[in-house]
């Protein structure tokens, strides 16, 4: 492994586990999440790569773009009900304090206005890019 000048040691790359339930998830996503994937998967999307049921600390996003730190959720009605509201907002402030920007449709909204939801995606995928790309250079890295 090169060493960058000055450097006398790189830290490894943490090593990202896989949620044990990710797999499972991955084999009966429901049909919005399904749909959705087909638009997302292989790079689709103006070249970005979305993984799916992607671990992210103790979460498992439903799809992920690594390279703009850009999770989508989609949720069901279970999402509106009880605690639901309250235990999303719990999650979405760990992963933002993480540094991933966390973007949420409704599982119907995929089916009623496909175009839209990818529209969003596409357009919060290039803000994130741009924007960790500013702060790179900001802090010299």
């Amino acid at each position: 492994m090169a060493l960058h000048s000055g450097c006398k040691y790189i830290a490894p790359m943490p090593i990202r586990r896989p949620h044990p339930n990710a797999k499972a998830l991955r084999k009966r996503m429901p049909p919005a999440e399904r749909a959705l994937w087909r638009a997302l998967r292989n790079r689709q999307l103006g070249g970005f790569r979305f993984r799916r049921q992607h671990t992210v600390g103790p979460f498992i996003a439903d799809f992920a773009c690594v390279e703009a730190r850009l999770i989508i959720e989609l949720d069901g009605d279970q999402h509106g009900r009880d605690n639901g509201p309250a235990r999303d907002a719990s999650r979405d402030a760990f992963l933002g304090s993480e540094g991933w920007r966390v973007v949420r449709f409704w599982n119907d909204e995929t089916f009623k206005n496909m175009d839209g939801v990818l529209e969003t995606i596409l357009h919060e995928a290039q803000l994130r890019v741009a924007e960790l790309k500013r702060r790179r250079e900001t802090d010299g890295r």
